[in-house]
Order: C-alpha cells, then sequence, then structure tokens
C-alpha cells in the first residue's frame, strides 16, 4: 500500500511542495514577528537549524527534482529574513544565516535518506 502511495508522483509533488510552502510561511512568521526568543527549543541558533531542516524535509523525500531551485531559494530565504529582522525589531545575525544553510542541507540530508530507506524497504510490497 504505502509502495502505492509512494508511486503516485504528482500527488507526491504536490504534497511536497504544499508542506515546504506552509512550513515557510510558518518560519517568515515567528522569525518576522514579535515573539518569544526561542519557539521549539531553547536555543535560537537550533531552532533556526530546525526550521529550515523541515522546510525542505518534504521536499526532499517526496520531490527531489525540486531541490535543484528549492535548497538555493531555501537559502535565500534564511539570509533574506537575516536582513529584514532589523526591520521588525528583532536582531539579524550571520549566525542565524549559518545555522539556516545548516539546517537547509540537513534537511535535504535527512529527506534523501529517509526516501532510499523507505524506497528500498517498500519495494518488494
Amino acid at each position: 500500500m504505502l509502495k502505492h502511495w509512494l508511486s503516485n508522483k504528482r500527488r507526491n509533488h504536490q504534497a511536497a511542495l504544499f508542506l515546504s510552502a506552509a512550513f515557510g510561511l510558518g518560519i517568515g512568521y515567528f522569525t518576522l514577528t514579535p515573539s518569544p526568543d526561542y519557539i521549539l527549543t531553547s536555543s535560537d541558533k537550533l531552532d533556526h537549524l530546525v526550521g529550515l531542516a523541515v522546510l525542505l524535509l518534504p521536499a526532499a523525500l517526496l520531490y527531489r527534482h525540486a531541490l535543484y531551485w528549492l535548497l538555493p531559494c531555501a537559502i535565500a530565504f534564511g539570509g533574506i529574513i537575516e536582513i529584514i529582522q532589523p526591520y521588525v525589531n528583532r536582531n539579524g545575525e550571520w549566525g542565524d544565516f549559518w545555522a539556516d544553510a545548516i539546517g537547509a542541507l540537513l534537511g535535504v540530508s535527512i529527506g534523501l535518506l529517509l526516501r532510499y530507506v523507505f524506497r528500498e524497504r517498500f519495494a518488494a510490497d
């Protein structure tokens, strides 16, 4: 059953882009509005890392060809957020940008690994 679900490429592509867009909107909201310093964890840098990893995970898992344009866009998105933050009474930091970039690469790596594991595990179904 999972093999059948994973084989529907159009649905996978739509789901990946929808989830990435939804996560991107959430990241934009939480990073550009006044809010508690730490949303997910006790570390601002870890929040950035996790946020960008989650942003790219669906695309890496379900629509890996989109990564050619989505990965650079996600890293640019992290940079743009850091540029805009001082204008909305937040602090833009190089460390946050690097955490975003590392998180994006981590999300892609985890997503591609899960994609490989799922494809191999359910290939016999």
